[in-house]
């Protein structure tokens, strides 16, 4: 077996299990965790200005970014209006996201890496030992995976933050009279 072919076995099961949590966490109630949402919208907001400045490189990328990334937000808007907060006697305050959004985001990010590592594949010219290595030097991104991440990014951004922005003011909304408890829809 070549060498490379190793790495990429070994890395597999870790793309696996982040793609396992990131379907996992688009279904069912979640638990709000403030911490973790505030760096993600910082980690989301710093990968967003890295793609806004790979403009520097080539202006189509960095159209790509930008145009994923607003219409991610706009997306990460439509997501929060179908949002649901709850409050779990076990868990405490949840959220849950609504699923066709995440399922279409989900698809969208895995038929785009699909997408690309079949480009890649078809592309090798013959006696290549590294098709990753030769895919990044013959072109390190296209704009439509460039838009496809600002897709990602822009949704998660606005999505994370405006979860923190409801879950203050749920928080401060005081329980309505004859309602179970359990469901609030926050709009």
């Amino acid at each position: 077996m070549p060498a490379h072919m190793l790495n990429y076995l070994v890395a597999l099961p870790f793309v696996a299990w982040m793609v396992w949590r990131r379907i996992s966490r688009q279904f069912g109630r979640q638990p709000i965790r403030r911490k973790r949402m505030v760096f993600r919208v910082a980690i989301f907001a710093m990968v967003g200005v890295l793609l806004a400045l790979s403009g520097l490189h080539r202006l189509a990328l960095a159209e790509g970014a930008l145009g994923g990334m607003l219409i991610g937000a706009a997306v990460g808007l439509l997501g929060l209006r179908l949002t649901r907060f709850e409050t779990d006697p076990v868990r405490g305050d949840c959220y849950v996201p609504n699923s066709w959004i995440g399922a279409l985001l989900t698809l969208l990010l895995l038929g785009r890496l699909a997408w690309r590592f079949m480009m890649i594949g078809s592309q090798l010219p013959p006696g290549v030992e590294d098709p990753m290595g030769h895919a990044m030097a013959s072109h390190s991104a296209s704009p439509l995976t460039m838009l496809v991440v600002g897709v990602l990014v822009g949704y998660y951004l606005v999505y994370y933050s405006g979860l923190l922005i409801h879950h203050r003011r749920f928080q401060q909304t005081p329980p309505a009279s004859g309602n179970s408890g359990l469901e609030i829809r926050d709009s």
